[in-house]
C-alpha cells in the first residue's frame, strides 16, 4: 500500500478529465482505509468511488483515496426475500447483473448505470420508475476523523430525488463501506410502467418479461441513448429533472401547452430536463471537445480533450438558455469539483 504523487486521475473519472491529484491510494480493506486514514490524520482528503459522477474542473490538492473494497454475500434469506450485502467498491452494473443471474429482483430497471455501488445511496441513483431507496436495507459508513464505524439504515438517509444524508447533514464525515439491499426471490414486481421499456419488450415479442427482459430492454434503451464512457466521456445524465409546483408549472404549460411531464405528487410535477435542453436548441450542439449528446440532451460528453472547466461552461450555458426560454432552473446532478 504506497501513496503515489501527482497521481493522473484520468482513467478515474468517466468524463476523462485529464487533471492530478497530489497523492494518491488505492484501498482494498477495511484495516487499510483505517490505516490510511490515522496515518494521515492532517492530510486534507477527498474520496474517490467510481468516478462517474463527478466534473474535475483543476487538480485535487489532497490525497484522494480510491475505495476499491470488493466482495458481495448473502446475509440472510426467507422464501420470500433475500438480503445482499455488496462491499463499495464493486461496479453497480456488475452487481446488477449477479442479483439478476440469481433470480433475485429489485434492481433490474437500474442496469447499465455508471459507478460503483457505494456511492449509489449518495445520489439515490434512479432509472424508469425505481430508486435505491426502494431496496436499500442499511450501509455501513466509517467515519473519516474517529474511523468508527456506522450503520445507517433507510430512514436515517433522507433519501429525496437525487437526495441524501450523505450529500447534506454529514457531507464528507463519512466514506461507505458496503450496502445491504432486500431483494425479491418471487412474485417479483415487474415494473414496465416506463413507455420506452414497454416498446423495447413489444419489438421483442415479450408480453410477461422476466427479471433479465426487464433489464435487457433498459440496457438497449441506455445503449441505444448514452454513450459509452469508454468510448466517449461523459457522466451519464448531467442535469436533474426539474420538480415544480403544480400551480407554478400550469402559468408555464399554458405558454407552451407540448411541454412534457409526470405527476409526482397532489402538489408537484416533473418536466424532463431532456426535452427542455432539446427544445432550447442545444442537443448534438458542440463547442470545440465538449458538448451536449446527440441522442440524448441530458448528457454532456468530452469528444477527446476537452477540460473540466469547458464542460462547465457548456452546462451553465445550457442552464441559463432553459431559464430564459422556460422560466425553469434545472440543476446539476453531477457534483462539479
Amino acid at each position: 500500500m504506497e501513496i503515489q504523487s501527482n497521481f493522473s486521475l484520468k482513467n478515474y473519472n468517466t468524463f476523462g478529465i485529464e487533471a492530478s491529484a497530489k497523492q494518491f491510494i488505492a484501498v482494498h480493506s477495511i484495516a487499510e482505509l483505517k490505516t490510511v486514514l490515522e496515518e494521515n490524520k492532517n492530510e486534507k482528503k477527498f474520496i474517490l468511488g467510481g468516478g462517474s459522477n463527478m466534473l474535475l474542473t483543476k487538480d485535487i490538492d489532497a490525497l484522494v483515496i480510491h475505495i476499491d473494497l470488493k466482495g458481495k454475500k448473502i446475509i440472510e434469506e426467507n422464501d420470500d426475500f433475500v438480503w445482499v450485502e455488496s462491499q463499495a467498491g464493486e461496479t453497480w452494473h456488475d452487481f446488477v447483473l449477479y442479483t439478476i443471474d440469481h433470480n433475485f429482483g429489485g434492481l433490474e430497471n437500474m442496469s447499465l448505470i455508471p459507478g460503483n455501488v457505494g456511492t449509489t445511496p449518495v445520489q439515490n441513483i434512479g432509472a424508469y420508475g425505481t430508486e435505491i431507496k426502494d431496496t436499500f436495507v442499511s450501509c455501513e459508513a466509517m467515519n473519516i476523523v474517529t474511523q468508527e464505524m456506522k450503520t445507517f439504515n433507510n430512514a436515517e438517509c433522507n433519501f429525496g430525488y437525487r437526495e441524501s444524508i450523505f450529500k447534506h447533514e454529514v457531507k464528507d464525515q463519512f466514506i461507505i463501506t458496503s450496502v445491504i439491499f432486500k431483494l425479491t426471490k418471487r412474485n417479483h414486481k415487474i415494473n414496465t410502467s416506463y413507455g420506452d421499456i414497454l416498446a423495447e419488450l413489444a419489438k421483442n415479442n415479450i408480453s410477461e418479461p422476466a427479471l433479465k427482459d426487464v433489464s435487457n430492454a433498459v440496457i438497449a434503451i441506455r445503449q441505444s441513448k448514452l454513450p459509452d464512457p469508454k468510448e466517449l466521456g461523459n457522466s451519464g445524465s448531467f442535469f436533474k429533472n426539474p420538480i415544480l409546483l403544480k400551480s407554478d408549472f400550469e402559468k408555464i404549460h399554458q405558454k407552451f401547452p407540448e411541454m412534457k411531464y409526470y405527476e409526482v405528487s397532489e402538489t408537484e410535477v416533473k418536466v424532463p430536463a431532456g426535452w427542455l435542453i432539446e427544445q432550447a436548441g442545444f442537443k448534438g450542439k458542440r463547442f470545440g471537445d465538449a458538448g451536449v449528446h446527440k441522442n440524448q440532451a441530458l448528457v454532456l460528453v468530452n469528444y477527446g480533450n476537452a477540460t473540466g472547466q469547458e464542460i462547465l461552461a457548456v452546462s451553465r450555458e445550457v442552464q441559463k438558455t432553459v431559464f430564459e426560454t422556460f422560466g425553469i432552473h434545472i440543476e446539476a446532478e453531477v457534483n462539479v469539483i
